[in-house]
């Protein structure tokens, strides 16, 4: 045992909930803090006829009505190793800006967050209190997207309200937080330059990183603010939302299932959400729906270096910024005058550096891992509470 109380490698369960998916990893992490993956599982298009379930590299379709279900399916895995404790990601974390063992008191508070993330939240902490009824004496520990950004500038965190709404907590808070986490570990020294990351998935961000902290990030309020992504808007102007409500007699509900699960590459494609199918697609629509995502990521490149006074070290992170090599392609055309060069050999083969050698910024692509930051924090929270 660990002077903490805990084995010496901890066994730690990590638990990502997403409004449709369940990723679940165990890590072994030892008192060097360093980690290595045991166990995955993974539960897809929960809720649809298509969920089914993935472990050891077998998949089986599965009625999966709900997160609980999935989660009850995969810890009855007879593969699963040992559990000393479990971490969960939450997208968001309000005004929690540490890693904290879960509690009554603590889910009472969380449960009080889910207007600001109506998509994840909810299945998050449906996760926790399944876990609580499989595992009741395993510790629980949640780790918070919002967290890394908790020490922006005030003039990057600030909405232009009045005061009495920004004292109501209605801020820019900035998401993808364990994943940039993750990318300025991988970076080493090269984190303190001047960094954007581009994390790029179902959900996407950007985020400007000066000595490895956040100073700037595209998500604001809530997860569906920033560029486009799979099914959510991004930024919108205002007046949109109000003529849609005025004109088109769109409530609340209906304007929240609109910007959340019929906009973005699906809304303009009209084909799917999917990147890989729309690059697959030679059609209008998905053409266009391709260019536009490039078109907004570019810009914020562009706007958060200016932010940074220049740009050091580009990095793609997530499912498409990690597999899509046409998309980061179409991103960096356009971008020579910030010194981005790349190498198109190298970005066909996604290799780790895929600049070119006389590129000014250099360019890379780096996988993201949120579970193993997890399962760190998990253990240091655990530690300190010893």
């Amino acid at each position: 045992m660990s002077a903490a109380g805990y084995p010496a490698n901890l066994h730690c369960l990590c638990v990502n909930t997403g409004s449709s998916s369940l990723k679940l990893a165990i890590y072994r992490v030892g008192d060097d803090n360093a980690g290595s993956c045991l166990w995955r599982g993974l539960a897809r298009e929960i809720g649809t006829p298509a969920a089914c379930i993935q472990s050891d590299g077998h998949c089986e379709k599965h009625r999966l009505p709900q997160h609980r279900t999935a989660l009850d399916i995969l810890l009855r895995d007879p593969n699963l190793p040992r559990v000393d404790a479990v971490g969960h990601r939450l997208v968001h974390g309000g005004e929690h800006i540490q890693p904290e063992r879960i509690t009554p008191e603590l889910l009472t508070r969380l449960h009080a967050l889910i207007p600001l993330a109506p998509l994840h939240l909810p299945v998050a902490l449906a996760g926790i209190e399944a876990v609580s009824e499989q595992l009741p004496e395993v510790p629980q520990v949640a780790c918070f997207d919002t967290a890394f950004h908790a020490g922006l500038p005030d003039y990057a965190g600030t909405l232009p309200l009045p005061r009495r709404y920004r004292e109501l907590g209605i801020r820019r808070y900035g998401f993808h937080g364990l994943s940039c986490e993750y990318i300025v570990r991988e970076l080493g020294v090269r984190a303190q330059g001047r960094v954007v990351v581009a994390h790029l998935g179902n959900g996407a961000s950007l985020t400007a990183l000066s000595d490895g902290r956040s100073v700037d990030t595209t998500m604001g309020f809530t997860p569906c603010g920033g560029v486009m992504m799979g099914t959510r808007s991004g930024d919108l102007d205002p007046g949109v939302l109000l003529y849609l409500m005025r004109e088109q007699g769109l409530d609340a509900a209906a304007l929240e299932h609109l910007l959340n699960h019929e906009a973005g590459l699906l809304g303009v494609s009209g084909l799917s959400p999917d990147m890989s199918v729309l690059l697959a697609h030679d059609e209008p629509g998905a053409r266009l729906a391709v260019g536009l995502f490039a078109y907004q990521v570019r810009k914020a490149v562009g706007a958060l270096t200016t932010t940074l006074g220049g740009l050091d070290c580009l990095v793609f992170t997530g499912g498409i910024g990690e597999h899509a090599a046409p998309v980061r392609g179409s991103i960096c055309d356009g971008l020579e005058h910030l010194g981005v060069k790349l190498d198109p050999a190298r970005n066909a083969a996604s290799d780790r550096r895929i600049s070119s050698g006389d590129s000014d910024c250099e360019v890379l692509v780096i996988p993201t891992d949120e579970d193993s930051i997890i399962a760190q924090h998990c253990r240091r929270v655990l530690a300190n509470l010893e």
